[in-house]
Formats: C-alpha cells, structure tokens, sequence
C-alpha cells in the first residue's frame, strides 16, 4: 500500500554537515541532516532563502564534495569517486538549475542534442529526439531558435528539455517552474510526474512555487541548514482514504484524518505471523490496509477466533487506553499491510479530537 515499500533507494544522505569559509569566516550551511528518496518518488524541498536547499541539492548532484557524513545515490556512496566515476555517475542525472546555462551559440534543438550525443542512441535520431522533447514543452516551433531569440520562460523550457531527454534516473531541479507561466509550469510539472511513474525516475525539486506542490509524494521543509520535517503527501492521501473506511475515523474532519495520518508508519506482516499477542504489553495501535487477520482468544475452554478483520479493520486500541496486557492475539490470515501509530500519538489523537474520543467510547462498549 505504501508507495515506495519495495521500491529501490534511489538517495540516501546520512548524517550530512556542510561549511561554506575558513578559520574565523567558517560557516555551517548544512546540520547532521538525514534523507531517503526512493525510485519514482517526488519529493519537493521548500524553506526561506538562504536555509541549505541549493547546497544539499548540489551535493547530491556530486557537483560539491561531501565534507562529513554520506550520500548515497543507487547504493554508491559519492565520496571517494574519481573524476571519472564522478562523471559516469552524473550521466544518470538530469539537472534543471535557475540559471539556463544554455550555449548562446546554439539553437534549442542543438542545445537539447547535446544531451543526447551523451547516449548510445543513433546520430541519424538525435534531431527527431530532440524535437520531440522541445514539443513536449511547448517549444516546437522554436527549435531552431537560439537562446538570445527566446523569452526567459522559453529558455527554462529548453534547459528543462536538455535535463529530461535521455529519461535520467534522478531528476534534480533548482526552482524549475520560477520564469514559468501556469500553462507552462502545468506541463512540465505533468512531465515530471510521467518520468517517475513510468520510469521510475526519482525527482528531487528545490522550489517557492506553491503552484506545483500537488506532484509532490512528499515536501521536505529546511530552516537554517537543518529539514525539519517531512510529509508523506500522497501516502497520507491513502492512508486518510483508509482511515474515512474504518468506523473508528469516519465522523473525523479532512483535517483531523491528515493530523493522524502523518504519525502513522507501515509494517508488514507474513501469512499466519503474529502480529499481536495476548497478555503483552500494548504499544501500538493497528489498522489494516491490505488483507485478512483473526483476532483469537484463548481461555481456559480453549483457543477460538473471535473476529475477522480486513481493510479499514482496527484492532490494539483496549490495551493502549485501558494501560493493560493486550486481551487477545491477532494474526494475520494473509500477508497483511498495516499502519501503526504509537501509544503516545493516539492518546495524543483521542486528546486533541473530541470527535475520535466518543467514537472510541463506542468501540470501547462494543468490544467490552
């Protein structure tokens, strides 16, 4: 159920500090910062001018050395690369910066080519190619246009075709929508999202444009060289169409569903695993996304299922609220997906929302 569960790490960066300066003028940009990007994700970092966002999407680029801690990009770590490793790495990169830096010599179609003469692809296909690329922005009857005959918007639009031609692997972009009209900034954004979907491309875009935060799977938010949060968008999305399923949630507002949503986390579990325990002690809270599991008790007459429970199903909430060892086993009839919150967060969500409270009230009674 969760969107990137098995998917392959595209990025990760591990304990990453950055200084800018030396001696007395030494700077911290870049705080003990922690991130994962899978395949076919988009996560979109936002955050005030000057917080690091440029400087960790540069690093990841390998276009600046690691100074402490790791980056990772498809499992190899980037520190200790040679040129040409470093090289070879950056051709599975596309990257949109602020700056165009197209070639003023150039048309746009040369401009784009250029990318393209980097691939394995036939010469007698590169202007087909490239014009294709142009027409999927908008620019199709400006191929033979160079960059000094286009508008500032234009331009973007060529270095974002250059960037997305060869079908890169990771897409990094630098405020890629800013020169952008709506239309235009719509369809590169569309672009971008069919890359990741269908090519599992994982894109990673440093922007202010609230406009385009609607692609995102995920919005990384960085102050003063630390991200200070992270937010699940689109696996919120399903986890909030779960939760509105399941009795426990369904008199809770869009807004109330999404605070708890953020909380929860995904396990998984194996066909006939347990996944909880009579007489243990309660810690988490449970509600199934995908599949079956049986709720079984035992007793001095026997071992006896009590309840079958599938998607939207929930289960843990007794021991958690009662502060007592759970008074049932659940285990799981199939492989089983589930979303957990933690006993501090759901005694916080009961708390903070009267309507959760009454509804578990019911549950309470019902279950005994």
């Amino acid at each position: 159920m969760s969107l990137h569960s098995k998917q392959e790490i595209a990025i990760k960066v591990t304990g990453v500090n950055h200084f800018y300066g030396k001696g007395d003028a030494r700077k911290q940009a870049l705080h003990d910062n922690n991130l994962v990007i899978h395949k076919g994700e988009i996560v979109i970092m936002t955050g005030p001018s000057g917080s690091g966002k440029t400087t960790l999407l540069t690093l990841i680029g390998a276009l600046r050395s690691v100074q402490e801690g790791g980056i990772a990009l498809w499992g190899t770590e980037l520190t200790g690369l040679n040129p040409v490793q470093q090289v070879e790495m950056r051709r599975n990169l596309g990257f949109i910066f602020q700056a165009h830096n197209l070639l003023d010599s150039l048309t746009a179609r040369q401009n784009v080519r250029m990318s393209i003469e980097l691939t394995d692809a036939p010469r007698a296909d590169y202007d087909k190619i490239a014009d294709a690329m142009l027409a999927s922005v908008g620019l199709a009857e400006r191929a033979d246009y160079k960059p000094r005959n286009l508008s500032g918007g234009q331009r973007q639009r060529v270095a974002i075709a250059r960037a997305l031609v060869n079908n890169p692997k990771l897409i990094l972009a630098d405020e890629p929508t800013a020169a952008l009209d709506k239309e235009s900034g719509a369809n590169v954004v569309k672009l971008l999202r069919k890359l990741a979907d269908e090519r599992g491309s994982a894109v990673m875009i440093v922007t202010h444009d609230n406009r385009i935060l609607n692609i995102a799977d995920r919005i990384v938010n960085m102050v003063d060289g630390h991200i200070v949060s992270d937010i699940r968008v689109r696996e919120n999305i399903i986890i909030c169409g779960i939760l509105k399923k399941c009795s426990l949630f369904k008199e809770l507002s869009p807004s109330d569903l999404t605070d708890i949503a953020q909380k929860m986390k995904e396990e998984r579990f194996e066909k006939n695993s347990v996944i909880i325990r009579q007489g243990e002690i309660g810690d988490k809270f449970y509600v199934i996304a995908e599949g079956r599991a049986n709720i079984i008790i035992d007793s001095d007459t026997g071992t006896r299922v009590l309840a079958k429970l599938e998607t939207g199903g929930f289960f843990g909430e007794v021991a958690l609220l009662k502060d007592q060892p759970r008074n049932a086993t659940v285990s799981a009839a199939e492989p089983v997906v589930a979303y957990t919150l933690s006993k501090p967060d759901f005694l916080s969500a009961i708390k903070a929302h009267k309507s959760f409270e009454e509804q578990m009230g019911n549950s309470l009674f019902s279950r005994g």
